[in-house]
């Protein structure tokens, strides 16, 4: 069984390039949808950065997001929180 383990503080995610999050330079951040609305979360090259891809993240769902450190996140809403964590067994 895979467990989460925590490594960093729950925050909003940023709703556009400029107020993207790397979550601490972090590889893998787990994402939570607050709402039961559906949001578009993008992967940017870096805060302020391009984009590397989106995906839609559906209402009152979690999901766990592999990237590069320098890599940072956005989301279409507010109510999409992130957190830096990693596997542990």
């Amino acid at each position: 069984m895979t467990r989460t383990l925590v490594t960093g503080s729950e925050a909003a995610c940023g709703t556009d390039a400029a107020g993207a999050s790397t979550f601490g330079s972090a590889t893998v951040v787990r994402l939570v949808n607050t709402t039961s609305t559906a949001r578009l979360v993008t992967v940017a090259t870096a805060v302020g950065g391009s984009t590397v891809g989106t995906f839609t993240l559906l209402g009152n769902t979690v999901e766990f997001v592999d990237k590069k450190s320098t890599e940072a996140i956005f989301a279409a809403h507010a109510s999409v929180l992130g957190t830096s964590v990693g596997y542990a067994n």
